[in-house]
């Protein structure tokens, strides 16, 4: 008796080639003007892609928001290890950072010469506006995630009012928060586990 090969559910997409890992991050990077790149990294790899979850995604993001360094650098490798291992990873970070360093320098040798004009200043403020907008996006999306029980909102709400409000040290606010939001967790989780 021979077995079948077992074929991947329909509703999941093929799990992405590297190739393809680095031209997603290479437009992402390359089209995405003055930040709200989680954003964008959202719609194209959960929405558009479907090549994770949006539980998946916004895990990686919490990931990448705690550990030092930059956020969407780390976020980049996260996606494309979750996505491939370590080569996803590192084609993730790379497809991200070399195309648009390349052009960043192209585009600041001409910005030099256009520096002092008025309309650059006022389109710049237009595309930093839409960036926010982006990014508050995400980070709604993200919240409303995060705040399934009454103990997550006030992680949620005192960490805000802490670095928002009382313009507590990042570093401080997030060090008390985050093992403790982890201890919530992992009691909660005991909790749906015991019989």
């Amino acid at each position: 008796m021979t077995s079948r090969p077992q074929t991947p559910p329909p509703d999941l997409p093929p799990v992405p080639s590297i190739s393809d890992i680095f031209v997603a991050f290479m437009k992402i990077g390359l089209t995405s003007f003055g930040g709200g790149l989680s954003g964008w990294m959202l719609r194209e790899f959960v929405q558009r892609r479907r090549w994770l979850s949006e539980s998946e995604f916004l895990s990686g993001l919490a990931l990448a928001q705690a550990f030092p360094g930059v956020n969407v650098i780390n976020l980049a490798i996260w996606l494309g290890f979750r996505l491939r291992g370590g080569c996803g990873a590192l084609v993730g970070a790379l497809g991200l950072v070399l195309p648009t360093m390349a052009l960043a320098l192209v585009v600041v040798g001409l910005f030099a010469a256009v520096a002092k004009t008025d309309s650059v200043h006022v389109a710049l403020a237009g595309v930093a506006a839409a960036a926010v907008g982006l990014s508050l996006q995400t980070g709604l999306r993200a919240a409303s995630r995060a705040a399934r029980s009454a103990p997550s909102v006030a992680v949620l709400v005192i960490t805000f009012c802490g670095i928002f409000l009382l313009r507590l040290p990042l570093l401080w606010v997030v060090g008390a928060m985050a093992p403790l939001s982890i201890l919530m967790a992992y009691l909660k989780l005991r909790a749906s586990e015991a019989p």
